[in-house]
């Protein structure tokens, strides 16, 4: 294909455009310093954190606890195939993400 990078900047330019950037960080081999404290503090000052990886799947699922972004008693909604994501779809998913919610049970979802 001619002019691929030259069409994927475009791209990605045009979806960029008219965002607002409200913080970021970077990690490298390691977790931060007070990374679980920040994300504490934001949880508890009803500020959503969400945490985009390109990594695999575990690994992602491995820094979401390492960080307590990801707690050991949350349901986590699993999407890593698409059976799943048809199955998180299902009216019994549903259902059960609405008991979850009036029960105040932590949800995650990791794609």
């Amino acid at each position: 294909m001619s002019g691929k990078e030259e069409r994927l900047e475009q791209i990605y330019s045009a979806f960029e455009s008219g965002l607002t950037l409200l913080g970021a960080t970077a990690v490298e081999d390691r977790l931060q310093d007070n990374v679980p404290e920040t994300i504490a503090d934001f949880q508890r000052a009803n500020i959503k954190v969400w945490m985009l990886t390109g990594d695999k799947f575990e690994t992602a699922k491995n820094i979401g606890l390492s960080c307590k972004l990801v707690q050991k008693d949350d349901h986590i909604f699993d999407l890593k195939k698409n059976k799943n994501v048809i199955a998180f779809c299902s009216p019994a998913e549903v259902k059960q993400n609405e008991e979850l919610m009036l029960l105040k049970k932590r949800r995650v979802l990791i794609v």
